[in-house]
């Protein structure tokens, strides 16, 4: 039996807090792994959290600009892993290492990071993470692993992909119905894309390809995911702004964040997801949306090549939207097509199934691990200087 505290900061709502949610849902999977969470905000990954039945330990708002906030929040840790025995604590993030790995250096537990993305070696948060090495690192991707190893020389890493469950299976009223409360014809083709309203992950080319489509009746967007930030909102109305001026704003809907997106993808017909500069760390949405069975238009960046495989969807070359706009023709008017790459899309899928992931990421964590470097007290450690090279958000 092991024992596993992640920490997240919770303050927005990701694909990194999906995959959290996912493993407390799905911790049956491996019933020798006691799964815990730590976040510093309340918010919907709490609640979502303890409804999934695991214990959640909040630590308290952090601010790196505010020193203050950041010893508090050690501090509240300190207490939680005294009261507590974890065979490995699990920073997800380079914030949360920087944030919290001292205090769990000190505290001599297994120290974990999750690396979910790309570095930016540059920016003051990964430079301050890299002044705490951790015992052991977690690749969501292969792709992450090659550019994550450069940074951390000698320490020990492991790819284990984030689980994503199956889609549920509609029924053709169930899919009626959902259509209908979206104003969605029943019979429409349904081009959707989920993720979070960020710049980079493609939604402007795939309005412009869609605009080439124009002349085509048949098809309608859902945009899946909403704005958590004022970047993002403005984001977000630049999107409606751009739908009105290709005169295709009736048939793009916005839907906001939402909670049941593998049940909107199932009532899909074709998932496409352009990324232009925005390289996903393994990319869930594309999972869940090849789980539902639909196929795959996105870019050869990032995780996609080694998600999608040789035939599970489309990679096509970033800022491209006449490919995208071709590509999305023949797929809307050539049932069979849709069929077969439904196929192989689900075949891909399983790959990244709760069963197969969790009890992988059980066997990685279990002892021993390499012993961890011998630290101060935590109480010592919860008043470690805040060192870093520029102040920033959050």
């Amino acid at each position: 039996m092991i024992r596993v505290l992640h920490i997240i900061p919770g303050k927005l709502y990701g694909g990194v807090e999906s995959a959290m949610v996912t493993l407390a849902r799905f911790r049956h999977c491996c019933s020798a792994m006691i799964t815990e969470a730590a976040v510093c905000w309340r918010g919907r990954l709490s609640e979502e959290l303890e409804a999934a039945g695991i214990a959640v330990h909040v630590v308290g708002a952090v601010r790196a600009r505010n020193p203050l906030t950041v010893w508090s929040a050690r501090r509240r840790l300190h207490e939680v892993l005294k009261r507590n025995r974890f065979d490995a604590v699990i920073c997800h993030m380079p914030w949360v290492l920087a944030v919290f790995g001292p205090a769990i250096r000190a505290a001599n537990t297994q120290l974990v990071f999750r690396a979910h993305g790309v570095s930016n070696p540059r920016h003051w948060i990964e430079r301050w993470a890299r002044m705490t090495p951790p015992d052991l690192i977690l690749a969501v991707s292969r792709f992450v692993a090659s550019d994550i190893a450069r940074l951390h020389p000698g320490v020990p890493l492991k790819v284990v992909y984030n689980p994503v469950p199956p889609a549920e299976a509609l029924t053709a009223a169930q899919r009626a119905a959902m259509r209908a409360r979206l104003n969605t014809p029943a019979d429409a083709i349904v081009i959707a894309q989920a993720g979070r309203m960020q710049s980079g992950k493609g939604q402007q080319i795939l309005l412009a390809a869609l605009a080439q489509l124009r002349d085509n009746p048949r098809w309608q967007c859902w945009q899946i995911g909403g704005a958590q930030t004022p970047r993002e909102a403005a984001y977000l109305d630049e999107l409606k702004q751009q739908a009105t001026r290709l005169r295709i704003g009736e048939r793009v809907h916005f839907l906001g964040p939402r909670t049941g997106v593998p049940r909107l993808l199932a009532a899909s017909d074709i998932y496409c997801q352009p990324n232009d500069t925005f390289a996903e760390g393994m990319g869930i949405g594309l999972v869940e949306a090849m789980h539902a069975g639909l196929p795959i238009i996105t870019t050869a960046i990032g995780a996609a090549p080694e998600v999608l495989g040789n035939d599970g969807g489309f990679l096509l070359p970033p800022r491209d939207s006449e490919s995208v706009a071709q590509v999305l023709r023949k797929m809307i008017g050539d049932p069979a097509a849709r069929i077969a790459q439904s196929a192989r899309a689900r075949l891909h899928a399983k790959r990244f199934a709760p069963e197969l992931v969790i009890p992988d990421l059980a066997s990685t964590l279990a002892p021993p691990l390499a012993a961890p470097a011998t630290g101060r007290s935590l109480e010592c450690a919860a008043q470690t200087p805040i060192t870093h090279p520029v102040p920033g958000p959050g």
